[in-house]
């Protein structure tokens, strides 16, 4: 029988889809480094055990199409894509997870194009979209490591508070409006925010 000595983290397991998007890094031309970043991020950020499910897929719908649902049908509370949102014509990653979604939650993708004006004018010509399929939120990120985080955390001044929101101080209490796993984020990295009454003390 397991005891509180041999799980000593209290909060709840969640298990992560992390996909980039990608011709070349697929083919092997060049070394992916979308994966890398969200897992360094999300174990950074997450107090949670967590369990990730990672995806290197080229520029095709159907295949990010194919990637999303069977993500959300292996039991991912997140989703977090990296990759092909821009203008290209091989850019077609919103499009796929518009085709797979339940609801759009609009607001994400706005925030990550406010965030993202503070460094380039190029940001409007960002695409990216959220959306909840199921009991899952899936997120569309920058491709670059730098633009990953900077979008998740948001803005700091030079003593470290916070200008600019990053969108993942939405992400726990989304996923706990459509009935997923408690997420608990470290503060140093991303404060969440919750309703009073939502929030939960795990011992």
């Amino acid at each position: 029988m397991n005891t509180a000595a041999d799980n000593p983290n209290p909060y709840p397991a969640v298990k992560i889809g992390i996909v980039s998007v990608s011709d070349r890094a697929s083919a092997g031309v060049y070394l992916d480094k979308g994966l890398p970043a969200l897992q360094d991020w999300l174990s950074r950020a997450l107090k949670n055990p967590l369990q990730f499910e990672p995806r290197l897929i080229p520029d095709e719908q159907q295949d990010i199409e194919a990637a999303l649902i069977e993500l959300v049908q292996s039991g991912c509370a997140l989703v977090l894509t990296t990759g092909g949102t821009g203008p290209a014509l091989r850019d077609v990653t919103p499009e796929a997870t518009l085709a797979i979604a339940h609801k759009e939650m609009p607001g994400f993708g706005e925030q990550m194009r406010q965030i993202s004006l503070h460094f380039v004018p190029t940001a409007i010509l960002s695409r990216q979209v959220a959306v909840i399929r199921d009991q899952t939120l899936i997120i569309n990120l920058p491709g670059q490591p730098k633009s990953i985080a900077e979008t998740l955390e948001g803005l700091r001044d030079a003593d470290g508070q916070s200008i600019v929101p990053g969108i993942f101080a939405a992400v726990p209490y989304c996923i706990d409006l459509i009935g997923g796993p408690y997420l608990e984020a470290d503060a140093a990295v991303c404060k969440a925010f919750r309703p009073k009454a939502a929030i939960k003390t795990f011992i």
